[in-house]
């Protein structure tokens, strides 16, 4: 069952969290799909990117990623001061 992040994001505990999203019925994210034949790397590059981007779009800083055939892992670090920073108009801005 789904908790809200209030629930699991505790920044007086740490700042620092492990990020994980898998694709769903044996899809492919990026690779060779073994039972198909297709190819999907050129997509482990869009990940790339999109990972790096939102990193500057939110208070967050990327310690570490990796994206694999079916799914991809996200260490990311919370910069809570960063946030506190940011206008009300800055954040609707983003």
């Amino acid at each position: 069952m789904a908790r809200p992040r209030q629930t699991i994001v505790s920044l007086e505990d740490t700042p620092y969290y492990h990020y994980c999203s898998s694709v769903v019925r044996k899809a492919f994210l990026c690779g060779i799909d073994n039972s198909t034949g297709e190819n999907f790397e050129h997509r482990r590059e869009w990940v790339d990117s999109r990972i790096l981007e939102l990193a500057t779009t939110f208070a967050i800083d990327i310690c570490a990623y990796a994206v694999m055939c079916n799914h991809l892992h996200v260490v990311l670090k919370v910069d809570a001061d960063k946030a506190k920073q940011w206008s009300d108009k800055e954040v609707l801005i983003q």
